[in-house]
């Protein structure tokens, strides 16, 4: 069966690359140089869109800032999964946001801004302090604002009208004020949902972000209700979509509460660690889903820590003496910043996890992995054996 997937980067790599025991031939469409490439090798095949399109059998997402004219194409082959609906809703907070209403899922306040008089009337309706995103084009940190504040709202609203006037989109741009929420940690769950509407979730994942960006994620046993709590409201947005393939909803923890602060209709960053830690990774998942294959055991195998490589590409070979530890390479050139490839480490319980965690950490730079070390210094405290 051959799989195309919408952008060439390291989530196609890793669909690629799971993939390829299934018979599943996996090739993918470069949204910035119009070319189709295996996603892999790089190499490039003398295919347009449409022709390729046309050709694959399955038609699926690597993420969703897919511009609207290549979605149409892909909606239109009929083959397009997860469908356009879903991929608009992760590109554009406001169409997130009112899908998370539709489908009666806790989420923060919030209110759309447009212009000076509407972000007065946000701050007014909502109060402070607040956190603005820009509805479209803002990830891992960009086009994000905090307003703590009425002081600084006028210098906020300068710095918002200037990112706006900027944006080179064919959409409107526009900003989404929410209410602060003052959580207990992050959390992510990823499912995936086939076309009969059949569902399997991975655990609960706890997630730790340097400047906006994800730094660790670890995939520990998860108290039974707030799992389940996460899983309604998992199918309660998939069904919503007519989903199908991987998604993953990202969560505040407040108490024993769950609150939706975003979703992400593709596999996801949170989501690596399930090549080490599950039965079935998340990329073997997603391609199962689309590809009308039965879906994989979600259950974890051991618990797990991913780190990501940001901005470098390099680190030391040591960590491969740590066991049950693997590195991922993306095969990119280094910019600052740049998700370049992560780390797995496992243990068979908690205890022997947090000594590898610290062991790993210990070979990191701690002005490369930022907060790594306290992370897992942090995770030792709970759960090492005294």
């Amino acid at each position: 069966m051959n799989i195309l997937v919408m952008g060439a980067g390291q989530l196609a790599r890793m669909m690629a690359l799971a993939g390829a025991p299934l018979n599943l031939k996996v090739t993918a469409y470069d949204v910035n140089s119009d070319k189709i490439v295996d996603p892999v090798s790089n190499q490039v095949f003398a295919l347009d869109l449409a022709n390729a399109v046309a050709q694959a059998d399955v038609v699926t997402s690597e993420f969703e800032h897919i511009p609207y004219p290549v979605q149409e194409v892909c909606q239109q082959s009929g083959k397009f999964f997860p469908n356009s609906t879903a991929i608009k809703a992760g590109g554009d907070r406001r169409q997130e946001k009112q899908l998370l209403d539709a489908a009666g899922v806790a989420n923060a306040g919030y209110r759309i801004i447009t212009n000076e008089s509407e972000f007065y009337a946000a701050i007014s309706a909502l109060g402070l302090p607040l956190v603005l995103k820009s509805a479209l084009a803002g990830y891992d940190g960009k086009g994000q604002w905090r307003l703590k504040t009425a002081e600084d709202a006028a210098a906020t609203w300068t710095d918002i009208a200037a990112f706006m006037a900027g944006a080179e989109h064919t959409l409107p741009q526009a900003i989404v004020a929410e209410q602060f929420i003052r959580f207990d940690r992050e959390v992510s769950l990823v499912g995936a949902r086939n076309a009969k509407g059949e569902t399997v979730v991975y655990p609960l994942t706890e997630n730790h972000h340097v400047n906006g960006v994800l730094s660790v994620s670890m995939a520990l046993p998860a108290p039974e209700d707030l799992q389940q709590q996460a899983k309604q409201m998992f199918d309660a947005v998939a069904a919503k979509l007519d989903y199908v393939g991987v998604l993953a909803l990202e969560f505040f923890q407040v108490g024993d509460q769950l609150l939706v602060n975003e979703i992400a209709p593709r596999v996801h960053n949170s989501g690596h660690w399930t090549q080490q830690g599950a039965d079935t990774c998340q990329f073997e998942n997603h391609l199962r889903a689309v590809a009308g294959l039965p879906l994989g055991s979600t259950a974890l195998v051991r618990p797990t820590v991913m780190v990501n490589i940001l901005g470098e590409d390099h680190v030391d070979a040591a960590v491969l003496n740590i066991p049950s530890c693997h590195l991922h390479w993306y095969g990119k050139s280094k910019r600052p910043g740049r998700k370049m490839g992560h780390i797995n480490v496992c243990g068979q319980d908690n205890a022997q996890l947090a000594d590898r965690f610290l062991a790993l950490a210990a070979l990191l730079p701690t002005d490369k992995f930022l907060e790594v070390a306290d992370v897992a210094k942090v995770f030792a405290a709970r759960h090492q054996q005294s």
